[in-house]
């Protein structure tokens, strides 16, 4: 992965069993599509067009027969992804982009298992790092797909058990946003560096990155790359995990913002907000506060005018649970 951790997602994105982590040399073995021998690529994208053709019909039975035991024992997210985009998927046809195997020996479950694939400053160069691995040999197939709402990246973790290649991981993600790909949204990063915009900057660098990464564990030279460029316009008054933004807005009313991301909606690309509120059971006041938390973010940072459609606030509880409500950027007054 990159030097961070993009905090959003702008992707229906399933990986259960494996964690993940920032990669360093490793001592584990990685061999890109180049460097395998052809049985096992050609049973590695085989595969996964299997895979792909039960997730196109929404097939989540036979997807879950063909998972690992403890993927299929906690699949329950991966089933909604799949029924989500089934409509997206129909009578596509993914094209392979690259494959990796990875082989992870041992006994128990590797702490931190990190693959260096190909040759550093390579085009096929790749890294992958993940957390509480279990011994085996995996496949990571990457695959393209166009469809009519758009362009896909679905990637697949496959684990050899016997002589079969069973799901480990289903990652499925847009490759752009409005028609527009990762390439595009740096562009747009850039611009906005120029103009000294740089909270517009780094939002649209965040939003480059996560297009143009097929998982959040793989690290390229380009990732890389980008990763490194984004940091000069890093902000340091957004709010963290362990830091929040107070957020003055109308009437003296006052908001402790925890989250701000950019998100996908439609063909567009909000504004996120979440600030903290201790109970929503109250809908119409709820809305006032998320309104009033809308035009307040938008004051404070006049720049998102120009770079996003519109702002989403989400009054959240302590439990987690949220209540939202979207504002079309013409209309914050």
């Amino acid at each position: 992965m990159a030097k961070y951790r993009n905090p959003k997602s702008l992707a229906f994105t399933v990986f259960l069993l494996l964690g993940l982590a920032l990669p360093r040399a490793g001592a584990e073995t990685c061999s890109s599509v180049e460097e395998m021998d052809e049985a096992t690529r050609s049973a590695l994208e085989r595969t996964a067009r299997q895979f792909f053709d039960y997730a196109s019909k929404g097939d989540v039975f036979d997807l879950k027969q063909s998972a690992i035991a403890s993927l299929a024992s906690n699949f329950g997210n991966i089933e909604a992804v799949v029924v989500d985009q089934r409509s997206t998927y129909a009578g596509a046809q993914p094209a392979v982009r690259t494959s990796y195997l990875l082989e992870a020996s041992g006994a128990a479950p590797i702490a931190r298992a990190e693959f260096l694939c190909g040759v550093w400053a390579t085009p096929g160069w790749a890294t992958f790092a993940i957390n509480n691995l279990p011994p085996g040999r995996y496949g990571v197939v990457i695959q393209d797909v166009s469809t009519p709402k758009g362009k896909y990246a679905l990637t697949m973790v496959l684990k050899q058990e016997g002589g079969a290649w069973k799901l480990a991981g289903y990652y499925s993600k847009p490759a752009e946003i409005g028609g527009h790909d990762g390439q595009w949204f740096l562009t747009k990063a850039r611009e906005y560096k120029a103009k000294g915009a740089n909270h517009n900057a780094w939002f649209y660098y965040l939003t480059a990155w996560d297009l143009m990464a097929p998982v959040d564990f793989m690290g390229t030279r380009a990732l890389d790359k980008l990763s490194d460029e984004m940091q000069s316009v890093r902000p340091s008054d957004l709010p963290t995990s362990d830091h929040s933004l107070a957020l003055a807005a109308s009437g003296g009313r006052s908001y402790q913002v925890i989250y701000i991301s950019a998100l996908p909606v439609d063909n567009d690309l909000d504004l996120l907000v979440k600030y903290r509120m201790p109970d929503i059971s109250n809908t119409q006041q709820t809305f006032a506060d998320n309104t009033a938390v809308i035009r307040a973010i938008v004051a404070r940072y006049p720049e998102f005018r120009q770079a996003f459609a519109g702002v989403v606030a989400r009054a959240t509880e302590p439990s987690g649970r949220d209540y939202g409500t979207v504002l079309a950027m013409k209309d914050v007054k």
